[in-house]
This record gives structure tokens, sequence and C-alpha cells, in this order.
């Protein structure tokens, strides 16, 4: 019996298109920032309708969730490049939030498939009450991730840009006003993944010796 081609699940061709628009987005950031942000926030907003899908058609897949993730993580490297060659002064802060969007996700990400649901011993973020609303409601998810990516996506445009005024601010500095608690909370967030992960890991290491240590006697 043939094998299905998971490569052509919906989900997966959305995330294909992410995966395009973000590299348009890429291409026309220096120049054109009306291309260009109209492909990344296109790129950004997929993002929701590919988990829906995979719900929908029952096509969840590890190579789609690695590839989503992927995909969230370059794209928002690539805007940061960019913000750093915008605003040198603040290069170091756009490098720094690199490194922990990057290192933070990965070190989860690797950590969970190593461990798997195989034993209780592992340190499970969800038992914290706002670790819990965070990882179960969808909204909470959705706003947090938008807030954080309207951070970003702020900065660029005022770099062209303020904007239409509203009450005497431009409405790209009332984003970026709203929405840098949200990318400070985020990055906290991503912090407590990597600390949380290290855990788990180093969990993973004492079992693996415990079992080395077994064999050799």
């Amino acid at each position: 019996m043939t094998g299905e081609n998971i490569f052509i699940f919906v989900p997966n061709i959305i995330g294909y298109a992410r995966v395009v628009l973000a590299l348009i987005s890429f291409y026309y950031m220096p120049t054109n920032y009306v291309a260009a942000v109209i492909c990344y926030v296109t790129s950004a907003l997929l993002d929701a309708f590919d988990g829906h899908a995979a719900r929908y058609f029952d096509q969840s897949t590890k190579f789609g969730a690695m590839l989503d993730q992927l995909t969230d993580r370059c794209g928002t490297m690539g805007l940061c490049v960019v913000l750093a060659h915008f605003y040198p002064d603040y290069m170091f802060w756009f490098i720094l939030s690199v490194c922990i969007d990057i290192a933070c996700h990965w070190i989860y990400l690797h950590t969970s498939i190593l461990q798997g649901k195989a034993s209780h011993k592992f340190i499970d973020m969800s038992e914290n009450p706002i670790m819990n609303l965070y990882y179960t409601n969808r909204t909470v998810l959705f706003w947090m991730c938008a807030g954080n990516e309207a951070f970003y996506a702020a900065l660029y445009v005022l770099h062209f840009t303020e904007g239409p005024i509203i009450i005497g601010l431009s409405l790209f500095r009332i984003i970026l006003y709203l929405s840098t608690p949200i990318a400070l909370v985020k990055s906290a967030i991503s912090i407590l993944h990597l600390i949380v992960a290290s855990k788990n890991l180093a969990i993973i290491d004492v079992n693996e010796r415990k079992g080395v240590g077994k064999k050799l006697k």
C-alpha cells in the first residue's frame, strides 16, 4: 500500500506559501515598505490558518510543526536583521532578541522531542496558572504572537513613515507603545522555555547516565 504524501497536505502547502511570502518581504524590506509589510503580515496571519487546516483535515504532522516553527523564527530573524541596519544604535538589542528567540525555541522543541511523554518527572510549565493560560487559550496565544510581531513591524514602518496622526500621535507609534509590553513578556516567556527545557534535558541526561551505569554493572 502506498503511503501518504505528507508534503502535499493542505497545512503544509500553506506553510510553503508562508515561506515564499517571507522571502518576498525580505527582498523588499530595504526599499519598499508597503510590499514588504503586506507580504510579511500575510505570511504571519497564515500561521493561524495552517493550524486550523491541520485540525480540520486531520493532517497534523511533525514536518508541518517543524516547518511552522522554522518559518516563524526565520521571519522574525530576517526582520530583526533589517531593523539592526535601520537602527544601528540598538543593534545589540536586536541581536539579543534574535538569539533569545532562536535559542529558546530550539532547545524547547528539541527537548520536547527527546522527552516524549514517557515520564511524569519532567517539569510541566502548564502547571503554572499563567503558563496554562498561555498554552490552552488560543486567543491569548494569538494576541501574544500578534503583539510581538506588531512591535517589530511598527519599528520597521516607522523608519519610513509616521503614518496617520491620531490624538497627537502617529498610528504606528501608538502600535509600538501598545505592543512593547507584549514583546517584553513574550521574550520573558521564551527565556522561561529555555530554563525549563534545560532542566528537562538535565533529567534526560541523568536518566541516561543511570542506564549506562546499570549496563556496566
